[in-house]
């Protein structure tokens, strides 16, 4: 774990201002930074749009009734990727770009399932999520027996209704 607050916190940065020196000798330091605040301005679009699409994929998982994992998985890649994005430098701004575009963030995801599942095997499955849909036959785990959603609503009560008593609790009635 210390390797990796190592690179993430001190080589990372250097690289990031290397590379930023480089650039800058190369074409300027106005074009520099103009093309740094464009780039996150950029990112900042990029990273609305594609939370967009994901947070409707989620929906569309939660509407047929599937867990949504793996709109959760490409939420967070979304987040950190405009968080890239948005954090001044050229390195950062690859990654983020990589975890932004669907194509690229699918290989991510792959990869890091590949990682996952390398170094323990957890598996589960929903039978159902919020919707009535039975689950499938060879299912290893029983049915719960409800295929129903629960529905309810609530109202703020300001004043007791005087038609209503409130119940006794002996605990509470110093007279018992």
């Amino acid at each position: 774990m210390l390797p990796l607050l190592l690179i993430l916190f001190i080589a990372i940065p250097i690289a990031e201002l290397w590379l930023i020196i480089q650039i800058g000798g190369a074409i300027g330091i106005l074009p520099t930074l103009a093309l740094l605040i464009v780039d996150s301005l950029v990112g900042a679009a990029l990273a609305r749009s594609q939370s967009r699409a994901v947070w409707q994929r989620f929906n569309v998982a939660l509407a047929e009734g599937r867990v949504p994992g793996r709109e959760v998985f490409d939420g967070a890649m979304v987040i950190v990727g405009g968080a890239l994005l948005l954090t001044p430098g050229f390195l950062t701004d690859v990654f983020g770009l990589i975890l932004l575009f669907p194509p690229t963030r699918a290989v991510v995801r792959a990869f890091l399932t590949r990682r996952v599942a390398k170094r323990g095997a957890v598996a589960f499955r929903v039978a159902t999520f919020g919707s009535a849909r039975q689950p499938d036959s060879g299912s290893p785990f029983p049915h719960p027996g409800r295929g129903y959603d629960y529905e309810g609503s609530a109202s703020e009560v300001t004043e007791p209704d005087p038609e209503i008593e409130p119940t006794k609790d002996p605990r509470q009635d110093p007279r018992a």
